[in-house]
């Protein structure tokens, strides 16, 4: 499956102990991120990660123009909902855009876990049906 990691600026401590938590599952699996999210996760975890331009320069516009290509499977978003984005109608699109092809989305730690979960026990494999 093709994972997109992205976290605002307050969360990035969260997703990457998220990421390390779950290394067995996530190794397992193509893992796309944001510019600095991205980096951070591969100093933490050794993961490979494919990194785009971190959000507010378009790397949010980037995964998802791959969600919009039938290219992304899972979304984990650790979002901010306490501070002002910058780039806030790129996170919209991306959060409307897994709504339109049906991209699973964590926007939080308690949701991530459970698509954690699913992921490990094959709940997900509907994602690769028409390949």
């Amino acid at each position: 499956m093709n994972i997109a990691l992205i976290a605002h600026d307050r969360k990035k401590e969260a997703l990457i102990q998220f990421v390390s938590a779950y290394t067995p599952i996530f190794e397992d699996h193509i893992l796309f991120a944001t510019g600095t999210t991205g980096k951070k996760i591969i100093e933490a975890t050794g993961l490979p990660v494919h990194r785009f331009q971190s959000g507010p320069l378009g790397g949010d516009q980037q995964i998802g123009a791959m969600i919009a290509n039938n290219e992304i499977d899972l979304v984990i978003f650790f979002r901010d909902p306490l501070t002002a984005q910058p780039h806030e109608p790129d996170v919209s699109a991306l959060l409307r855009l897994c709504d339109v092809y049906d991209i699973p989305l964590a926007s939080n730690m308690g949701t991530a876990e459970v698509l954690i979960h699913g992921l490990e026990r094959g709940d997900f494999n509907w994602r690769t049906l028409d390949e």
